[in-house]
């Protein structure tokens, strides 16, 4: 077992609060160092009270997935003696209603691979990414459902 940290910093910064106008921007550390601008999506407050171009937790969810998925997949490609020079992933998280309340309600993930020496069977890369998504730790976690669609 293991524990993963993360630690989520919001000020306040003097707005007034209680009429819900504060801003969503955030900070995200982790105990490796790395640190991420973060906020609500501007899908989800007004422009103003966010910044676009920080991250947002719906993308950070999306980005979980494709990248426990690719890490399994690439390791189970080395493994299977495919070399495998690039891994590109377009994944897309679907908000909407689910019973009721907003949830993502699928991601899809559209991996794109480049292969170096003997090439890979379309089939072979399918198992290899079911194997993938049957190990990833993020997927196993999720109640949405997951579609793998390798471009």
């Amino acid at each position: 077992m293991s524990e993963h940290l993360a630690r989520i910093h919001w000020q306040r910064d003097g707005a007034v609060f209680t009429d819900q106008r504060y801003s969503r921007v955030h900070r995200w550390e982790f105990d490796g160092g790395a640190r991420i601008d973060a906020a609500a999506s501007p899908s989800v407050v007004a422009p103003a009270l966010t910044d676009a171009s920080a991250v947002d937790p719906e993308e950070a969810f999306v980005a979980a997935i494709a990248s426990c998925h690719m890490l399994w997949f690439l390791s189970l490609a080395a493994a299977a003696g495919i070399c495998v020079d690039s891994y590109d992933d377009e994944a897309v998280g679907v908000l909407r209603q689910v019973n009721g309340r907003l949830a993502i309600a699928e991601v899809v993930l559209r991996p794109r691979l480049r292969i170096s020496g003997e090439p890979a069977t379309a089939e072979r890369i399918a198992s290899l990414h079911d194997a993938a998504h049957e190990r990833c730790f993020i997927a196993n976690s999720v109640r949405c459902g997951i579609r793998v669609e390798p471009r």
